[in-house]
């Protein structure tokens, strides 16, 4: 009998369709166009505008578009896993109501988050159940509702931040294809130069903490950008190394997109052609947990059955990692 691995075998996505770019923020912060577009590659970015409307409406309107493209009954999915740095709410999962709100009633559900990471950890996660035998059908999400943790009046994030939702389905293959192999890290440490520290259990907001806009979201981002140009590459480098893989073998690159300029570090060091990178962050900037299963995506008309990808993420608190992936079905 064939060792089972973890596959993708389907992909969903959406994005709000409110379009905020980068001459819209020159009238709400000092900015400019060229400057945002040269430092980081965005140009614009989708924000989730109407009220009440929160991570789970992306995450939702995700899992109809996988489900429908699919053709999937959701009584069959196994299991729900949301990777989202920003719930809809603190003490309720925002996966248990997204799984019920698509008709997902036989799945159990949770949240999983490792900020920009969180996907990439998501596919470990559900790689880790299906090769044990526990489930067949694992919808795994990563969805970010970011401007609402966003303070418009600052530069350093407003620019770099978007909303959106991506959804793939884990099944079992007999092929060999899916989820080869992972290199995944983090270093608490790290947590003091990337977070939102007000509003967990550690900070409680207050009215004074809230008139001070300390809900908002803060990065040190030489430290961040240093961490993430280094952490990413090393480990993508590293994954194809000791799967003695060479830049010829590899289809895509398909990595976090947080900043251009990292992405280019990252295909630089592992020696990969620019059109083997995938790359929406002009569009969408980060999406923070979307970011990876957007690209799929976006990509997934160019994916062939076979086709070799490495995935690199980094994210606060800090993580970051990197997973070998074989693709397994022609769209």
């Amino acid at each position: 009998m064939s060792k089972i691995t973890a596959a993708i075998t389907a992909v969903g996505g959406y994005v709000p369709e409110y379009v905020l770019t980068n001459k819209i923020l020159e009238t709400m912060v000092e900015t400019n166009d060229e400057w945002i577009t040269s430092r980081t590659g965005i140009k614009e970015r989708r924000i989730l505008k109407e009220d009440g409307k929160g991570t789970s409406y992306l995450a939702i309107k995700a899992a109809e578009d996988l489900i429908q493209k699919k053709g999937l009954d959701p009584k069959e999915i196994d299991l729900v896993i949301v990777c989202t740095a920003t719930p809809d709410m603190k003490a309720a999962a925002t996966a248990a109501y997204t799984a019920t709100q698509i008709g997902a009633v036989n799945a159990f559900s949770y949240d999983l988050e490792a900020a920009c990471s969180s996907f990439l950890f998501g596919m470990s996660t559900a790689t880790a159940y299906i090769e044990a035998g526990r489930y067949k059908k694992i919808l795994l999400i990563g969805a970010d509702k970011n401007s609402s943790f966003i303070n418009y009046k600052d530069r350093a994030t407003c620019i770099i931040f978007g909303d959106g939702a991506g959804a793939v389905l884990f099944e079992p293959n007999e092929e060999g294809l899916g989820l080869q192999d992972e290199l995944l890290r983090s270093n608490g440490e790290g947590r003091d130069f990337l977070q939102a520290t007000y509003g967990g259990s550690s900070y409680p907001i207050n009215k004074d903490t809230f008139n001070e806009g300390k809900h908002y979201v803060f990065q040190d981002g030489k430290t961040v950008f240093k961490n993430a140009v280094f952490n990413m590459a090393d480990v993508a480098e590293k994954i194809m190394k000791r799967n003695d893989l060479t830049n010829d073998d590899i289809a895509w690159l398909a990595a976090h997109q947080a900043n251009k300029r990292i992405i280019d570090a990252t295909a630089n060091r592992i020696e990969l052609e620019e059109d083997k990178v995938m790359m929406n962050i002009q569009r969408y900037g980060n999406t923070t947990s979307a970011t990876l299963p957007l690209l799929l995506f976006d990509y997934e008309s160019q994916l062939k059955k076979g086709d070799k990808i490495i995935f690199a993420a980094f994210g606060g608190g800090f993580t970051w990692g990197s997973i070998y992936l074989k693709w397994a079905y022609n769209s």
